[in-house]
């Protein structure tokens, strides 16, 4: 089984390297350029099933792709982790608000929202018991950087902060064979 997971396109700029978490973000004009553009470039591979996170930034970066026969199943299961109340704050109005830096899996508890074991689960949970149990052989997941970091954490059985420290920039894909 191959993945091929693909973080959405540019957001609008007040959000860019902003902790996002769950807040409905339209893309860029760049973001549906690059968004149309990788659509082209993955509309020969013949994906058998596709997910995608229903939040917009996902939603409107398969849009683009223009796949218009095949069943697409969004779903809240794909969202990026809630951060509660600094959702659509960058990392240095975070700390000018008070919190302070010191690693990873500090910053990840002092930050408030989805705890991150729940948020691990969530993602583990929906790979393997919807996903992975559709047999297909080549599937196509749009979705967030946080989650594609996270699937890349579960299968590749890599610390999460090792998984954490990819680079994906926006319309990046990564691919997971199962």
């Amino acid at each position: 089984m191959r993945l091929t997971l693909v973080r959405h396109s540019e957001v609008i700029e007040r959000y860019q390297h902003c902790y996002n978490g769950h807040i409905d973000i339209p893309l860029s004009k760049k973001g549906f350029e690059d968004a149309k553009k990788l659509g082209k470039k993955l509309k020969e591979i013949p994906f058998d099933a596709i997910y995608c996170s229903d939040l917009l930034r996902a939603k409107q970066t398969l849009q683009a792709f223009n796949l218009t026969k095949q069943k697409i199943i969004y779903t809240k299961e794909l969202r990026e982790k809630s951060w509660g109340k600094h959702e659509g704050m960058s990392f240095d109005e975070i700390i000018a608000s008070g919190l302070e830096y010191q690693n990873f899996e500090q910053w990840l508890k002092v930050l408030d929202g989805e705890d991150v074991t729940a948020y691990v689960k969530r993602i583990k949970n929906y790979l393997y018991k919807v996903i992975a149990k559709t047999q297909k052989e080549n599937i196509l997941i749009v979705c967030h950087a946080g989650v594609i970091k996270t699937m890349i954490h579960i299968t590749q059985n890599i610390p999460l902060q090792e998984a954490f420290a990819t680079k994906l920039h926006y319309s990046d894909t990564f691919e997971i064979i199962l």
